[in-house]
């Protein structure tokens, strides 16, 4: 479901603050993979996640979504293959529009809009399940403008948006990391709640070693622009913080240095 072969990016190339931000990446993601991915600061992984959204193009490589090129495609154009949520609760919706508002114009993304009802009864009737499954309590707040709800809730509606059309491809820029321990845990499990019912290929980035270990049926860990640890399988399953450090340190050759991830 996705291929990123040979891929490169440089920023300020040539320059005294040339940083090699990606080195000759590979990666191939099986459709309904979920895999996370975490690494120091710098080590390339929000770049990468960039890099398929097409936030920035590449230097060199190709990224490909199932049968498509997508490496020359701008933002825009891959958006009909893709579903993000950003770190930032604020991005994502549109905090002066209703909750069924923000649903609507996410069902409707693609597609040829005319003159007809907005929103129809059985629109809602759709809406209001699908977020009952939340156990939020939104399901009765439709009519409710999204700036007014917390933080966890509207990274949750996000979420709903960004998979209620199966995109291809579902990127988590740490999706977690602006909220508290209780929010992002309750957000953590609705993700993977989402991610098994469709089925989804997902990309998930985290600053956190705990959730990288518990979530999705395999990890990656970068450092330095490059994936030094590919870990899937029963690998995976009894993988714990301690034993992901010192695969790490053998896998690098330093420390891992980032004590948020560590403590979570």
């Amino acid at each position: 479901m996705l291929e990123i072969k040979n891929v490169t990016k440089v920023f300020n190339a040539g320059t005294i603050n040339e940083k090699v931000a990606l080195d000759d990446v590979s990666l191939t993601l099986e459709e309904g993979e979920f895999i996370t991915v975490i690494g120091t600061n710098g080590a390339g992984k929000s770049t990468l996640l960039n890099a398929i959204a097409g936030t920035w193009p590449v230097d060199s490589g190709e990224i490909w979504i199932g049968d498509t090129n997508v490496t020359k495609l701008p933002e825009y154009k891959r958006a009909k293959y893709i579903g993000r949520v950003f770190q930032d609760p604020l991005l994502g919706s549109a905090a002066d529009m209703w909750i069924e508002e923000n649903l609507a114009l996410a069902k409707r993304r693609g597609q040829h809009r005319g003159l007809k009802i907005g929103i129809t009864e059985e629109e809602r009737k759709e809406y209001y399940g699908l977020l009952k499954e939340f156990d939020l309590g939104l399901e009765d707040r439709l009519s409710a403008k999204v700036g007014l709800l917390s933080g966890g809730q509207r990274q949750a509606l996000t979420l709903l948006m960004a998979t209620i059309q199966k995109p291809k491809i579902l990127l988590l820029d740490e999706h977690t990391a602006a909220l508290d321990p209780k929010t992002a845990a309750k957000v953590l499990e609705t993700t993977k709640k989402v991610v098994e019912k469709n089925n989804l290929t997902t990309f998930m980035v985290t600053h956190n070693m705990k959730d990288a270990i518990a979530y999705g049926n395999r990890l990656i860990m970068m450092s330095g622009g490059k994936i030094i640890l590919d870990i899937k399988g029963k690998e995976k399953q009894n993988m714990t913080v301690e034993k992901l450090l010192n695969r790490f340190e053998k896998a690098s050759g330093e420390e891992f240095t980032n004590d948020a991830a560590i403590l979570g």
